[in-house]
């Protein structure tokens, strides 16, 4: 368990060296906000597109895994709709905070699945992606839109992580080679992601939102933290996945929810510091619940 807590360490300094960049030096909240943009609107739509076109899916020996992970994430999704059916959970918290007990977060995802193993790692974990965060947005963005009222399938259709997710798809599986100067100008732009989103997530660091409703809260990081996490260890068992395929799926689950959900939900009229106090939260959460998952994977 201590050594899968070490994977996560380099990626957990940088989101402090983003909390403190933004609350004590010059580059402030304004920045990030910009940086926040960046990241979600060009940075990490490329790194999708970069990392699932050049990802090696071999369907004969991944349909369970993808199989696996529309499972985790369905459950996720299920289990928030219920919720919705409690009427003194029902309203503009729910709705804004149902997104980050299904959604997961990319940015670690990726670091992570590259320090478990490097290569094959990261191209499961890709396929994850591509299956999964077209779904996660959708659901995200659904139950947001219904709740404000808007067109539910245009904001989901402009969705730059959906457009990303799909690009890349389509790109791998119609054989798409970049040519070599698009190809190491994307892979430069997609590169700079990862620092920057972790850095991002540290900068939005928030918990006092979750004054608001600490049970709902509770209930919606249970869901992210603890269900799921089991949800992927026997969902890996049923469906009889190699070893290590099982371990990305273990990890998969455990991951912290995406630090998009604070732009999401302040973007689409939601209540944007009750998002931010459960990114923070789930964010400090993930750093037990991944390695405490894995350890728990590896003595069944």
């Amino acid at each position: 368990m201590f050594a899968d807590a070490l994977l996560l360490l380099p990626d957990f300094l940088l989101i402090v060296l983003g909390f403190v960049l933004c609350r004590w030096t010059a580059l402030d909240r304004n920045v990030w906000a910009s940086t926040e943009r960046l990241v979600y609107w060009l940075l990490f739509p490329v790194l999708l597109f970069v990392s699932i076109v050049k990802s090696p899916l071999n369907p004969s020996t991944t349909t369970a895994l993808a199989l696996g992970g529309v499972g985790v994430v369905g459950l996720g999704f299920m289990l928030t709709v219920l919720l919705g059916r409690v009427p003194r959970l029902a309203g503009k918290q729910l709705a804004s905070g149902a997104q980050t007990a299904f959604r997961f977060n990319s940015y670690v995802a990726l670091a992570l699945a590259e320090r478990l193993g490097g290569a094959h790692y990261i191209a499961w974990m890709a396929l994850l992606l591509a299956v999964c965060v077209p779904l996660c947005n959708a659901g995200a963005v659904w139950t947001l839109a219904r709740h404000g009222g808007q067109n539910v399938w245009h904001e989901v259709l402009r969705n730059p992580l959906i457009i990303g997710t799909l690009s890349g798809l389509a790109g791998n599986l119609l054989g798409l080679h970049l040519p070599a100067a698009l190809d190491t100008s994307l892979s430069r732009v997609s590169s700079a992601a990862l620092p920057l989103g972790l850095m991002a997530v540290g900068a939005g660091l928030q918990l006092g939102g979750l004054r608001q409703a600490p049970w709902l809260a509770s209930l919606l990081l249970g869901i992210r933290h603890a269900v799921l996490p089991v949800a992927g260890i026997a969902i890996g068992l049923l469906l009889g996945l190699p070893k290590d395929q099982a371990r990305t799926l273990v990890a998969f689950a455990a991951l912290p929810t995406a630090s998009s959900a604070f732009v999401l939900a302040s973007r689409m009229g939601g209540d944007a510091p009750y998002v931010a106090g459960l990114v923070t939260a789930s964010t400090l959460l993930g750093m037990l619940s991944i390695p405490l998952a894995l350890a728990v994977f590896s003595l069944v």
